[in-house]
This record gives structure tokens, sequence and C-alpha cells, in this order.
């Protein structure tokens, strides 16, 4: 019995950690990069959708990214304030951004990658139909990288 309390507990307050992760995402982001402010513009996050340039698209958190994927997607310092997710959604090659540009140019978006700390938030799009590989050496040769974009609140 004593076991089974101890894998509750442990499962509980992953559950939760995950819940905190997403919680830190969720709200409204005005664009802070030059790419965001030219491409996307502000984005709003919640749980089930992302909102870019007033159209709302649905989003799945697929997993928590852990610190190294963190640090090598966002040549970032994954500090223990940092949390960050990878999403699935689709955003079709033809839907016009901001200026009439596209996040992934002729090619379907269908990852999004959250690396968020404090009042800042980076986000990552992937254009590949297959998860993306978020390690140094993976990163330096993947042409389905779209960009990278920061916010601020």
């Amino acid at each position: 019995m004593t076991r089974f309390n101890l894998l509750s507990v442990v499962f509980a307050c992953s559950l939760l950690s995950s819940f905190s992760a997403v919680a830190q995402e969720a709200g409204y982001w005005r664009a802070a990069s030059t790419t965001a402010k030219h491409i996307t513009g502000d984005v709003a996050l919640t749980d089930e959708k992302i909102s870019i340039n007033f159209s709302t698209y649905w989003i799945a958190q697929i997993r928590t990214l852990t610190p190294a994927e963190l640090s090598a997607a966002f040549n970032a310092d994954a500090t223990a304030s940092a949390s960050g997710n990878l999403y699935r959604l689709s955003i079709p090659s033809d839907k016009k951004m901001l200026h009439k540009s596209t996040l992934c140019g002729g090619e379907d978006t269908q990852w999004l990658a959250t690396y968020s700390s404090g009042r800042t938030l980076q986000l990552a799009f992937f254009s590949t139909a297959q998860m993306p590989v978020l390690t140094p050496d993976a990163l330096a040769n993947n042409s389905n990288l779209c960009g990278i974009f920061g916010y601020t609140r």
C-alpha cells in the first residue's frame, strides 16, 4: 500500500507541474522581436488554442520540453523558473500573416515549441511532419525550423 501511495503522489506532482507550465504560457503576449512584429504580431495562448493575427488554431500539448531541449532550441539558460512545451498544430501554408507573409514559406506549420520565463515568451514553429528533434546537432542542420519569435507581457 505504501508503494501505491508513493506512486500516486509522484503522478499527481508531475500532472500539476505540467498544468503550471501551460498556465505560465497562457494569456496575451505582445510581439517583441523584429520577426514577431513583422510576421505574427501579438499572440494569445490558451490550453487548447493559439490566436495569431486574428485567426485561431487548435493546439495539442504533446509533452513538456527538457531543460536541454529548451537550451538547444532557444539558446537560453533553462533555469528552474523557465518552462516549455511541444505542441501539435496545423496552420496552412497559404495562410497570410502580417505584411502578407507566411509562417513557414510554402509549407504547412505543424509543430510549435514554447519557452517561457518570467514575462517573456519565445515560440519556434516547425514545418516537418515528424516530431522535431531539439538537440544542437539536429537544429544546426534543420531546414524545417520556420522561425523563432519573441513576445513579452
